[in-house]
């Protein structure tokens, strides 16, 4: 089905449509939050098992979408996402492409890879640093570079998303090559693949094994293993895709949703004698009487806020039933003193 995706063309060595394009951009957008779903699924389930998977979660799934990404610039001239739609990366001038020059491979190899991940990760770091200033009494109590970034960053990601769309629009009407930055920074074009180009790069690698000596044979050896790896994580991530597609639509459903999400109440839970006799209004991680009092949603406990904002920070977990928990699970909680 991946490979006929492109026969819509008339004519296949003409650039791909807005459509493809686009469709081929949203679909490892689409597999990276809807992985990390089931990794939180799992680590909610199994958190003594499965809970250290959520918080390296970013770091494996960039290292396989690396192994993944890599494989297929290598042998097809183009990223996971464009194979999946019948399309291939060439080198600006050029209308063909058997294999990415050296350059141009690891470009592209950052702008799929690195370039995310770092994008992920400075997202991420903004909601937690708006979060912790908006919530913060004392607003002169951080550092200039520290309110600098939380005020000058949502113009920066708002700058970026111009950018693309403008690229996107001018590809559109047909005033541009390219319909992403990235692909500009990387050097190369999209067209549709031609068969040819893959099959003589076959053709090639198979003379080079026959005339390659004893070391040579090795490495092939070791790239051929790692190709079978890639190919492996690539082959699930295929299958994924269209059980991506039924999850869209399941969720879609309301009555899917709910019998999907809507999970058994837990008991309420048991108070040992010694916890009985705790005062109210103590914090249970330092023991004192509580300041800034914050609820942690996952468990219903109340804590100080700087206690538990650290150690939600740290361990990802509440203290008392060790739930997996996020910043964006702390509620402040305000007494009417009338």
């Amino acid at each position: 089905m991946a490979d006929a995706a492109h026969l819509t063309s008339a004519v296949s060595i003409d650039k791909p449509s807005i459509f493809e394009v686009i469709a081929q951009e949203s679909l490892m957008t689409t597999i990276r939050p809807a992985l990390k779903h089931a990794v939180r699924v799992l680590a909610e389930n199994r958190p003594e098992r499965f809970g250290w998977l959520a918080r390296v979660y970013d770091e494996i799934y960039t290292v396989l979408d690396f192994i993944v990404q890599s494989h297929y610039l290598r042998k097809t001239c183009a990223s996971f996402a464009e194979n999946f739609y019948g399309l291939q990366r060439v080198p600006i001038g050029e209308r063909s492409c058997s294999k990415l020059p050296g350059k141009i491979y690891w470009k592209s190899l950052i702008c799929l890879v690195i370039f995310p991940y770092i994008k992920e990760k400075l997202d991420r770091k903004f909601e937690d640093m708006r979060h912790l200033y908006n919530s913060s009494g004392n607003k002169e109590g951080f550092s200039r570079l520290f309110q600098a970034f939380v005020a000058l960053y949502p113009y920066v990601h708002a700058g970026w998303e111009a950018t693309i769309l403008g690229y996107q629009a001018t590809y559109m009407f047909g005033k541009s090559d390219w319909h992403s930055p990235l692909l500009h920074l990387s050097g190369c074009r999209l067209y549709h693949s031609l068969e040819e180009d893959l099959w003589s790069g076959q053709q090639s690698s198979q003379i080079k094994w026959k005339e390659a000596n004893l070391l040579i044979r090795i490495q092939y050896i070791f790239k051929y293993l790692f190709n079978m790896t890639a190919i492996a994580v690539s082959t699930g991530l295929s299958v994924g895709v269209f059980f991506l597609q039924f999850l869209d639509w399941w969720y879609t459903n309301d009555t899917g949703a709910a019998s999907l999400t809507a999970l058994p109440i837990p008991e309420p839970p048991k108070r040992d004698m010694e916890e009985t006799h705790k005062k109210y209004g103590v914090c249970p991680i330092c023991n004192r009487t509580r300041t800034n009092e914050t609820a942690l949603s996952v468990s219903g406990y109340v804590f100080c806020y700087p206690c538990i904002y650290d150690h939600v920070k740290k361990y990802s977990s509440c203290p008392i039933t060790f739930y997996p928990a996020r910043t964006e699970h702390l509620i402040r909680l305000y007494k009417d003193d009338a």
